[in-house]
Protein backbone atom coordinates (compact mmCIF):
# COMPACT_ATOMS: atom_id res chain seq x y z
CA UNK A 1 0.00 0.00 0.00
CA UNK A 2 1.16 3.44 -1.16
CA UNK A 3 -0.62 5.41 1.46
CA UNK A 4 0.91 9.29 -0.25
CA UNK A 5 -1.54 8.07 -2.90
CA UNK A 6 -4.34 8.25 -0.89
CA UNK A 7 -3.56 11.56 0.99
CA UNK A 8 -6.48 14.27 0.00
CA UNK A 9 -4.87 17.56 -1.50
CA UNK A 10 -4.26 19.94 1.47
CA UNK A 11 -3.94 17.20 3.98
CA UNK A 12 -0.89 17.86 6.90
CA UNK A 13 2.14 15.44 6.90
CA UNK A 14 4.12 14.10 9.16
CA UNK A 15 7.45 12.05 9.64
CA UNK A 16 8.57 10.00 12.24
CA UNK A 17 11.46 7.95 13.07
CA UNK A 18 10.54 3.99 13.51
CA UNK A 19 11.95 0.65 14.29
CA UNK A 20 15.41 2.01 16.00
CA UNK A 21 17.84 0.09 15.65
CA UNK A 22 21.49 -1.33 17.12
CA UNK A 23 24.42 1.03 15.59
CA UNK A 24 26.33 -2.62 14.47
CA UNK A 25 23.09 -3.18 11.97
CA UNK A 26 23.31 -0.01 10.59
CA UNK A 27 23.89 1.07 7.00
CA UNK A 28 23.93 4.15 4.99
CA UNK A 29 21.61 2.92 2.22
CA UNK A 30 19.04 1.22 4.68
CA UNK A 31 19.09 3.28 7.79
CA UNK A 32 19.14 7.09 9.01
CA UNK A 33 21.28 8.90 11.53
CA UNK A 34 18.43 10.85 14.02
CA UNK A 35 19.63 14.40 15.09
CA UNK A 36 23.34 13.82 14.53
CA UNK A 37 22.60 11.17 17.91
CA UNK A 38 23.93 7.74 18.53
CA UNK A 39 20.56 6.43 17.16
CA UNK A 40 19.50 5.12 14.15
CA UNK A 41 16.02 4.07 12.76
CA UNK A 42 16.01 1.67 9.80
CA UNK A 43 12.25 2.99 8.71
CA UNK A 44 9.52 5.46 9.08
CA UNK A 45 6.18 6.68 9.66
CA UNK A 46 4.42 8.35 7.17
CA UNK A 47 1.22 9.93 8.59
CA UNK A 48 -1.61 12.09 7.13
CA UNK A 49 -4.01 14.41 8.93
CA UNK A 50 -6.62 15.67 6.24
CA UNK A 51 -9.41 18.52 7.56
CA UNK A 52 -11.76 16.06 8.32
CA UNK A 53 -9.49 14.77 11.22
CA UNK A 54 -8.92 11.52 9.39
CA UNK A 55 -5.49 10.07 10.12
CA UNK A 56 -3.60 8.20 7.64
CA UNK A 57 -0.46 6.01 8.99
CA UNK A 58 1.89 3.93 7.67
CA UNK A 59 5.39 2.84 8.17
CA UNK A 60 8.55 2.50 5.26
CA UNK A 61 11.68 1.49 5.30
CA UNK A 62 14.52 3.58 4.54
CA UNK A 63 14.78 2.78 1.10
CA UNK A 64 11.15 2.90 -0.13
CA UNK A 65 10.95 6.25 1.94
CA UNK A 66 13.64 7.69 -0.25
CA UNK A 67 11.82 6.41 -2.98
CA UNK A 68 8.86 8.35 -2.25
CA UNK A 69 10.18 11.46 -1.67
CA UNK A 70 11.40 11.67 -5.18
CA UNK A 71 7.92 12.36 -6.82
CA UNK A 72 4.72 14.21 -5.62
CA UNK A 73 3.80 14.21 -2.55
CA UNK A 74 6.00 12.91 -1.02
CA UNK A 75 8.65 15.89 -1.77
CA UNK A 76 6.33 17.43 1.09
CA UNK A 77 8.20 14.97 3.13
CA UNK A 78 11.90 16.35 2.13
CA UNK A 79 11.98 18.96 4.30
CA UNK A 80 11.16 16.92 7.61
CA UNK A 81 13.67 14.65 7.01
CA UNK A 82 16.43 16.93 5.94
CA UNK A 83 15.53 18.25 9.75
CA UNK A 84 15.06 14.92 11.35
CA UNK A 85 18.59 13.96 10.16
CA UNK A 86 20.53 17.24 10.76
CA UNK A 87 22.17 17.37 13.40
CA UNK A 88 22.19 19.27 16.46
CA UNK A 89 25.02 21.01 16.92
CA UNK A 90 26.48 23.23 19.99
CA UNK A 91 25.08 25.34 21.89
CA UNK A 92 27.89 28.29 22.67
CA UNK A 93 26.61 30.04 25.45
CA UNK A 94 29.57 32.74 25.38
CA UNK A 95 32.38 31.13 27.41
CA UNK A 96 30.34 27.76 27.91
CA UNK A 97 29.28 25.20 25.03
CA UNK A 98 27.39 22.25 25.22
CA UNK A 99 27.59 19.54 22.16
CA UNK A 100 24.21 18.24 21.77
CA UNK A 101 25.59 15.10 19.76
CA UNK A 102 25.06 13.09 23.09
CA UNK A 103 22.09 13.16 25.96
CA UNK A 104 22.51 15.74 28.40
CA UNK A 105 21.10 16.23 31.87
CA UNK A 106 19.41 18.91 32.78
CA UNK A 107 19.06 19.75 36.85
CA UNK A 108 16.28 20.45 38.47
CA UNK A 109 16.66 23.01 41.29
CA UNK A 110 13.40 24.82 42.33
CA UNK A 111 13.89 27.84 44.76
CA UNK A 112 10.06 27.85 46.01
CA UNK A 113 7.86 26.26 48.68
CA UNK A 114 5.71 24.55 46.79
CA UNK A 115 7.07 22.55 43.54
CA UNK A 116 5.07 19.61 43.41
CA UNK A 117 8.14 17.22 44.11
CA UNK A 118 10.59 19.38 46.14
CA UNK A 119 9.08 22.37 46.87
CA UNK A 120 10.01 23.74 50.79
CA UNK A 121 13.71 21.67 50.12
CA UNK A 122 15.69 25.17 48.53
CA UNK A 123 13.60 28.07 49.87
CA UNK A 124 16.68 29.44 50.89
CA UNK A 125 19.87 30.98 48.45
CA UNK A 126 22.37 29.45 50.71
CA UNK A 127 20.82 26.14 50.51
CA UNK A 128 20.05 26.44 46.97
CA UNK A 129 23.50 27.22 45.86
CA UNK A 130 24.82 24.59 47.67
CA UNK A 131 22.16 22.07 45.80
CA UNK A 132 23.52 23.73 42.22
CA UNK A 133 27.26 22.88 43.09
CA UNK A 134 26.37 19.08 44.01
CA UNK A 135 23.97 18.49 41.15
CA UNK A 136 27.20 19.95 38.78
CA UNK A 137 29.40 18.20 40.34
CA UNK A 138 27.11 14.81 39.99
CA UNK A 139 27.50 15.54 36.54
CA UNK A 140 24.45 18.02 35.53
CA UNK A 141 25.25 19.37 32.17
CA UNK A 142 22.63 22.29 32.73
CA UNK A 143 21.13 22.98 36.10
CA UNK A 144 17.59 24.78 35.77
CA UNK A 145 16.88 26.68 38.16
CA UNK A 146 12.98 28.30 38.90
CA UNK A 147 11.15 30.26 41.53
CA UNK A 148 7.60 29.86 40.55
CA UNK A 149 5.96 26.61 40.87
CA UNK A 150 4.05 25.40 37.83
CA UNK A 151 2.87 22.06 39.20
CA UNK A 152 -1.33 21.37 38.82
CA UNK A 153 -3.52 23.98 40.61
CA UNK A 154 -0.33 26.56 41.19
CA UNK A 155 -0.86 30.50 41.42
CA UNK A 156 1.11 32.94 39.86
CA UNK A 157 3.84 34.25 41.67
CA UNK A 158 4.87 38.26 41.93
CA UNK A 159 7.62 38.81 39.27
CA UNK A 160 9.40 40.63 42.30
CA UNK A 161 9.34 37.93 44.65
CA UNK A 162 10.64 35.35 41.56
CA UNK A 163 13.12 37.65 40.78
CA UNK A 164 13.86 37.99 44.85
CA UNK A 165 13.99 34.07 45.14
CA UNK A 166 16.48 32.98 41.77
CA UNK A 167 18.60 35.92 40.37
CA UNK A 168 20.90 35.45 43.69
CA UNK A 169 21.04 31.43 42.76
CA UNK A 170 21.84 32.48 39.57
CA UNK A 171 24.58 34.92 39.88
CA UNK A 172 26.16 32.19 42.37
CA UNK A 173 25.94 29.26 40.10
CA UNK A 174 27.04 31.16 36.94
CA UNK A 175 30.90 30.27 37.24
CA UNK A 176 30.18 26.42 37.78
CA UNK A 177 30.85 23.90 35.03
CA UNK A 178 27.28 23.57 34.22
CA UNK A 179 25.28 25.84 31.99
CA UNK A 180 22.63 27.45 34.20
CA UNK A 181 19.24 27.67 32.64
CA UNK A 182 16.50 30.23 33.91
CA UNK A 183 12.80 28.19 34.59
CA UNK A 184 10.57 31.38 34.16
CA UNK A 185 7.31 32.71 31.96
CA UNK A 186 8.44 36.23 32.58
CA UNK A 187 10.23 38.59 30.34
CA UNK A 188 11.44 40.67 33.24
CA UNK A 189 12.89 37.22 35.17
CA UNK A 190 14.36 36.02 31.66
CA UNK A 191 15.91 39.22 31.02
CA UNK A 192 17.42 40.03 34.75
CA UNK A 193 18.71 36.26 34.54
CA UNK A 194 20.45 36.73 31.58
CA UNK A 195 22.13 39.95 32.92
CA UNK A 196 23.11 37.79 35.76
CA UNK A 197 24.86 34.60 34.10
CA UNK A 198 22.02 32.48 33.17
CA UNK A 199 22.73 30.65 29.33
CA UNK A 200 19.35 29.30 28.52
CA UNK A 201 15.57 30.19 29.09
CA UNK A 202 13.39 27.43 29.56
CA UNK A 203 9.83 28.68 29.36
CA UNK A 204 6.60 26.80 30.23
CA UNK A 205 4.13 28.34 28.14
CA UNK A 206 6.65 28.67 25.10
CA UNK A 207 6.92 32.50 25.53
CA UNK A 208 3.08 32.96 25.33
CA UNK A 209 2.54 33.99 28.85
CA UNK A 210 4.40 37.53 28.68
CA UNK A 211 3.96 39.39 25.35
CA UNK A 212 7.40 41.50 25.80
CA UNK A 213 9.35 37.68 25.87
CA UNK A 214 9.37 37.59 21.98
CA UNK A 215 10.96 40.87 21.16
CA UNK A 216 13.02 41.00 24.34
CA UNK A 217 14.57 37.48 23.16
CA UNK A 218 15.29 38.16 19.20
CA UNK A 219 18.10 40.71 20.68
CA UNK A 220 19.66 37.75 22.90
CA UNK A 221 21.75 35.04 21.56
CA UNK A 222 20.64 32.60 24.02
CA UNK A 223 19.13 28.90 23.61
CA UNK A 224 14.97 28.82 24.61
CA UNK A 225 13.46 25.65 25.23
CA UNK A 226 9.71 26.01 24.33
CA UNK A 227 7.38 23.45 26.50
CA UNK A 228 3.78 22.57 25.48
CA UNK A 229 1.32 23.12 27.60
CA UNK A 230 -2.64 22.74 27.25
CA UNK A 231 -4.23 25.46 29.66
CA UNK A 232 -2.73 27.23 32.54
CA UNK A 233 -0.94 25.52 36.08
CA UNK A 234 -4.50 26.54 37.51
CA UNK A 235 -6.89 24.87 34.91
CA UNK A 236 -4.67 22.45 32.85
CA UNK A 237 -5.39 19.27 34.63
CA UNK A 238 -9.33 19.88 34.40
CA UNK A 239 -10.23 17.33 31.84
CA UNK A 240 -7.84 18.36 29.19
CA UNK A 241 -8.37 16.64 25.51
CA UNK A 242 -6.96 16.51 22.39
CA UNK A 243 -8.07 15.14 18.82
CA UNK A 244 -4.61 13.59 18.88
CA UNK A 245 -2.09 14.41 21.39
CA UNK A 246 0.56 13.45 19.83
CA UNK A 247 0.04 15.20 16.66
CA UNK A 248 -2.02 18.53 18.37
CA UNK A 249 1.16 18.87 20.58
CA UNK A 250 3.82 18.39 17.74
CA UNK A 251 0.86 21.55 15.57
CA UNK A 252 1.50 23.64 18.75
CA UNK A 253 4.84 23.58 18.70
CA UNK A 254 5.80 24.00 15.41
CA UNK A 255 3.29 27.22 15.48
CA UNK A 256 5.40 28.72 18.37
CA UNK A 257 8.70 27.76 16.14
CA UNK A 258 7.18 29.66 13.69
CA UNK A 259 6.01 32.66 15.74
CA UNK A 260 9.67 32.77 17.16
CA UNK A 261 11.06 33.07 13.30
CA UNK A 262 9.13 36.06 12.72
CA UNK A 263 10.01 37.79 15.39
CA UNK A 264 13.62 37.33 14.54
CA UNK A 265 14.63 34.25 16.69
CA UNK A 266 16.51 31.80 14.53
CA UNK A 267 15.56 28.14 14.62
CA UNK A 268 18.30 26.98 15.64
CA UNK A 269 18.17 28.57 18.80
CA UNK A 270 14.86 26.99 19.96
CA UNK A 271 14.86 23.79 21.75
CA UNK A 272 11.26 21.96 22.07
CA UNK A 273 9.49 20.27 25.12
CA UNK A 274 5.89 18.24 24.58
CA UNK A 275 5.40 18.97 28.23
CA UNK A 276 4.75 15.85 29.53
CA UNK A 277 2.02 16.16 32.69
CA UNK A 278 1.16 20.09 31.60
CA UNK A 279 -2.69 19.36 30.37
CA UNK A 280 -2.18 15.63 29.41
CA UNK A 281 -3.93 12.98 31.04
CA UNK A 282 -1.75 9.48 31.75
CA UNK A 283 -2.75 8.23 28.10
CA UNK A 284 -1.88 11.46 26.81
CA UNK A 285 1.97 11.37 28.01
CA UNK A 286 2.61 7.47 27.40
CA UNK A 287 1.58 8.40 23.98
CA UNK A 288 3.82 11.39 23.61
CA UNK A 289 6.56 9.40 25.07
CA UNK A 290 6.16 6.46 22.84
CA UNK A 291 5.96 9.09 19.83
CA UNK A 292 9.16 10.91 20.90
CA UNK A 293 10.91 11.08 17.48
CA UNK A 294 8.29 12.46 15.31
CA UNK A 295 9.86 15.77 16.98
CA UNK A 296 12.84 15.54 15.75
CA UNK A 297 10.79 16.56 12.16
CA UNK A 298 10.56 19.65 13.88
CA UNK A 299 14.55 20.40 13.68
CA UNK A 300 14.95 21.41 17.22
CA UNK A 301 16.73 19.95 20.20
CA UNK A 302 14.22 17.71 21.80
CA UNK A 303 13.73 17.96 25.77
CA UNK A 304 12.17 15.81 27.75
CA UNK A 305 10.76 16.34 31.30
CA UNK A 306 9.11 12.85 32.88
CA UNK A 307 11.04 13.08 36.65
CA UNK A 308 8.67 11.90 39.40
CA UNK A 309 5.27 13.00 37.55
CA UNK A 310 2.11 12.36 38.67
CA UNK A 311 1.56 9.42 35.87
CA UNK A 312 4.18 7.57 37.26
CA UNK A 313 2.38 7.45 40.59
CA UNK A 314 -0.76 6.69 38.86
CA UNK A 315 0.74 3.64 36.65
CA UNK A 316 3.15 2.39 39.72
CA UNK A 317 1.03 3.78 42.68
CA UNK A 318 3.45 5.44 44.17
CA UNK A 319 1.70 8.46 46.07
CA UNK A 320 5.11 9.69 47.29
CA UNK A 321 6.85 11.82 44.04
CA UNK A 322 10.31 11.05 45.78
CA UNK A 323 9.54 7.78 45.79
CA UNK A 324 8.84 7.78 41.38
CA UNK A 325 12.90 7.55 40.90
CA UNK A 326 12.77 3.81 38.82
CA UNK A 327 9.80 4.96 37.04
CA UNK A 328 11.44 7.87 35.79
CA UNK A 329 14.89 6.45 35.24
CA UNK A 330 12.71 3.86 32.68
CA UNK A 331 10.97 6.79 30.65
CA UNK A 332 14.16 8.89 30.44
CA UNK A 333 15.73 6.05 28.49
CA UNK A 334 13.05 5.15 26.71
CA UNK A 335 13.14 9.34 25.14
CA UNK A 336 17.15 8.80 25.14
CA UNK A 337 16.35 5.81 22.89
CA UNK A 338 14.19 7.88 20.92
CA UNK A 339 16.95 10.47 20.32
CA UNK A 340 15.39 12.79 23.17
CA UNK A 341 18.88 15.65 23.56
CA UNK A 342 18.34 16.99 27.22
CA UNK A 343 16.06 15.07 29.99
CA UNK A 344 15.22 17.12 32.98
CA UNK A 345 15.89 14.92 36.07
CA UNK A 346 15.72 15.41 40.04
CA UNK A 347 17.73 12.63 40.54
CA UNK A 348 21.18 13.52 38.83
CA UNK A 349 24.33 10.92 40.13
CA UNK A 350 21.83 7.82 39.84
CA UNK A 351 20.42 9.07 35.91
CA UNK A 352 23.90 9.92 35.20
CA UNK A 353 25.33 6.50 36.11
CA UNK A 354 21.99 5.25 33.71
CA UNK A 355 23.16 7.07 30.88
CA UNK A 356 26.84 7.03 31.04
CA UNK A 357 26.58 3.16 30.93
CA UNK A 358 23.56 3.52 28.04
CA UNK A 359 26.15 5.15 25.93
CA UNK A 360 29.14 2.84 26.87
CA UNK A 361 26.89 0.15 25.27
CA UNK A 362 25.95 1.98 22.63
CA UNK A 363 29.94 2.75 21.79
CA UNK A 364 30.98 -0.62 22.40
CA UNK A 365 28.34 -1.86 19.83
CA UNK A 366 30.00 0.60 17.20
CA UNK A 367 33.46 -1.14 18.12
CA UNK A 368 34.52 -4.01 15.22
CA UNK A 369 34.44 -7.61 16.74
CA UNK A 370 37.80 -8.22 18.45
CA UNK A 371 40.18 -10.41 16.78
CA UNK A 372 40.99 -13.77 18.85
Amino acid sequence: MNLLSEVSTGAQLYLQPASFCAPQLTDPNKTVQIAGLPVWASACRIIARGYDGRVLDHQVDVPELMRLMEGEPGLALKPQFARLTRPAGVWQMGGKALRLSEPRLMAVLNVTPDSFSDGGDMVDAATAIEAGERFAAAGADIIDIGGESTRPGATTVWEGEELDRVIPVVSALAGSAAAVSIDTRKAAVMETALESGANIINDVSALRFDEAALPMLAKRDCPIILMHAQGDPQTMQNAPRYDDAVLDVYDALEARIEACEAAGIKRSRLAIDPGIGFGKLVQHNLSLINNLGLFHSLGCPVVLGVSRKRFIGALADVEEAKERFPGSLAAALKGMMQGVHIVRVHDISQTRQALDIWRALTDEMQMPPAIS
